[in-house]
């Protein structure tokens, strides 16, 4: 069936709009309706007053025609008779006005039509004849039975005219009253209508309209939960069912968003506290060498963070069937997988792994290797019924990564000090042999030639000489023990090259009262601690050379990375220089000579033209052997 078209009234009732709009054009209809109702009146009124004038002069007419009748005799002349054609004419204009004609229906009949018809008829019948046959020339009558006649029906025709007249006056009072009527209606229902606008206005909109806007405040400050009972079939009703939705969807994705923001917030702070546990991990593993109380430490750690049981550290060699717990946080009375025949718990797999122990006790196991090798396993107890997530598993694995790549570092940085060690000892057995070796051979030697020379009288002056240069060589062997232990010293206390450099020159200068300037340009190249050694002993050894032989009052040593890549060390003084002649051995210029062969390097030892020696000592490093040479920045230190 075809839907039936909603009513006049029922639209009424779903539109405030349309209401407060009939009201208005109510109000404007009446206000019309009475301007029209008092503009007819006044069209139908106009004129009133005039013929109610001339209604009321055909009195005063119809007695000055009776009066000029009754006074005329038969001596009456032209001048009466042509008054009274005058007076007739006036009556008839009268009469036959347009203003009493106006007053007149115009269709229908009525009372006033009636007494206009009766008037007009005995005007015409009786009254008008009598006047136009005096005005005409017939002489009036003289009877006193005919004049009291005559009186007595104008009398009547007078009272006839004044009817007519009361008649009119009526109707205008009538149409008068009916203007007041229709506008004293038509201000009231104005008022009513008005005064129904503005309940309809306060209760319909403007008291709504203010609810509304409280609550839409109270939702601007937070509460979610407010709603409006207005909720009727008219604007603002639909205004606030759709104020409710709209509260009821903000609530859901207040509420939604809440929810999300708890999820946001924990995992932020899961996030936090995975963080911290890593950088706490980090701190512990890389900040000291790993041990029992670090790995305890840990464990401790993620048994809080993660609310997991006990865990241990089991280490051995990959692949084997024993380990070794160095750190557990687990019970007496739990069993140990590293005590195990088969320590598959350890190098089973190197992969993370969930496994099932006892009853419904799980362990989760995860390998404690870096990137070369596997080094053991951590073991972690699952609580019961608890279901390990993505991310802390991946937390997990993070933690296993760096326990391993600790494990690695220390056993690699143990390596180190056993190679260095190994190193430096072969180092400082290099040195014994270039230096206190070479002495001690000599002075051998010697010590063979002053035998000799001993069982032969004659041979005193040789022997002499021989003992001298057995003192001198003595003395040198001493000197250089002295140098070798003080070498040795330095770089057993930890400095680096430059530091003993800088601790060298200053106690050449102090011992003696030299001043001695360093100038240092060696970034960019790198120098094994042999390398290292080396360099010192030379240095050393040329500032002694310039401390006993040289008389100098300042001495300068230099080392310079140079652009092919060699290492060139310089040190000159101011001194009186020192010659190499054949018949005096230099010990100290042939361990220099010996130390940069050593280097494959050569050393020099050339006279200065300003006076003074320059030793001038250059090798190419073992790190640029093979490698293109770098641009270097010079540095300059003092």
């Amino acid at each position: 069936m075809p839907r039936k078209r909603p009513g006049l009234w029922h639209n009424l009732q779903r539109s405030l709009l349309l209401r407060m709009g009939g009201a208005i054009a109510a109000i404007a209809l009446l206000a019309v309706l009475g301007m029209a109702v008092s503009g007819l009146v006044a069209e139908s009124t106009q004129g009133s007053g005039e013929a109610i004038n001339k209604a009321g002069s055909l009195r005063m007419q119809s007695w000055h025609m009776t009066s000029l009748y009754l006074a005329a005799s038969g001596q009456t002349g032209d001048r009466e008779r042509a008054a009274m054609s005058t007076a007739i004419r006036a009556f008839d204009a009268t009469l036959e006005s347009e203003a009493i004609h106006a007053m007149l229906p115009r269709f229908g009949d009525n009372t006033l039509a009636s007494t206009w018809r009766q008037t007009h008829q005995v005007w015409r019948a009786s009254v008008r004849p009598r006047f136009l046959a005096f005005a005409a020339g017939g002489s009036p009558a003289q009877a006193p039975a005919a004049r009291t006649a005559l009186l007595e029906e104008m009398t009547r025709f007078v009272a006839t005219i004044n009817t007519l007249v009361q008649q009119m006056e009526q109707t205008t009072e009538a149409k008068i009253l009916v203007m007041r009527l229709v506008l004293g209606v038509a201000l009231v229902l104005t008022v009513v209508v008005v005064m129904l606008t503005i309940h309809l206005i306060h209760f319909r909109f403007v008291q709504p309209l203010k609810k509304l806007l409280a609550l839409a405040t109270s939702v601007g400050q937070g509460d979610l939960s407010v709603r409006t009972d207005h909720t009727g079939e008219d604007e603002l009703g639909q205004l606030g069912r759709a104020f409710n939705l709209m509260g009821a969807d903000l609530s859901k994705l207040y509420a939604d968003l809440e929810d999300r923001v708890q999820q946001k917030t924990a995992e932020l702070t899961r996030s936090n506290q995975s963080l911290e546990l890593l950088y706490h991990s980090i701190a512990r593993l890389h900040g000291a060498p790993p041990g029992k109380e670090v790995y305890l430490a840990l464990l401790r750690d993620i048994e809080q963070v993660l609310q997991l049981g006990h865990g241990l550290i089991c280490l051995g060699e990959h692949g084997g069937s024993t380990g070794v717990a160095v750190a557990s946080t687990m019970e007496a009375g739990d069993s140990n997988p590293c005590e195990q025949a088969e320590c598959l718990w350890c190098h089973g797999s190197d992969q993370t792994r969930t496994s099932l122990h006892t009853g419904f006790q799980r362990r989760l196991t995860l390998p404690l290797a870096d990137a070369g090798r596997q080094y053991g396993v951590l073991i972690l107890e699952v609580p019961e019924g608890r279901q390990l997530e993505s991310w802390q598993v991946q937390l997990l694995e993070a933690l296993s990564r760096h326990i391993g790549v600790a494990i690695g570092a220390e056993r690699r940085i143990e390596q180190n000090r056993r190679v260095s060690l190994l190193e430096e000892r072969a180092v400082i057995a290099r040195e014994l042999h270039d230096s206190l070796a070479q002495s001690l051979a000599y002075m051998r030697i010697q010590v063979s030639r002053l035998q000799t020379m001993v069982r032969a009288p004659d041979l005193r002056a040789e022997a002499e000489q021989a003992l001298a240069d057995l003192r001198e060589g003595m003395s040198s062997a001493y000197r250089q023990l002295r140098e070798l232990l003080t070498t040795f010293r330095l770089k057993m206390e930890g400095q680096d090259l430059t530091s003993a450099l800088h601790q060298t020159v200053a106690e050449f200068a102090e011992r003696g009262g030299l001043e001695v300037r360093l100038d240092l340009a060696l970034e960019g190249c790198l120098l094994s601690p042999n390398e290292e050694i080396h360099i010192l002993h030379v240095v050393r050894e040329a500032l002694s050379n310039v401390l006993n032989h040289a008389r100098a009052s300042r001495a300068e040593v230099r080392l310079a990375c140079l652009a092919a890549g060699e290492v060139e060390v310089t040190v000159e003084d101011d001194g009186g220089g020192i010659v190499k002649s054949p018949d005096v051995h230099h010990y100290g210029m042939t361990i220099m000579e010996e130390r940069a062969r050593t280097l494959a390097g050569a050393v020099r030892f050339d006279p200065r033209p300003e006076g003074g020696t320059r030793v001038t000592l250059r090798f190419r490093p073992a790190s640029r052997r093979n490698g293109p040479a770098q641009p270097l920045r010079r540095l300059e230190n003092s």
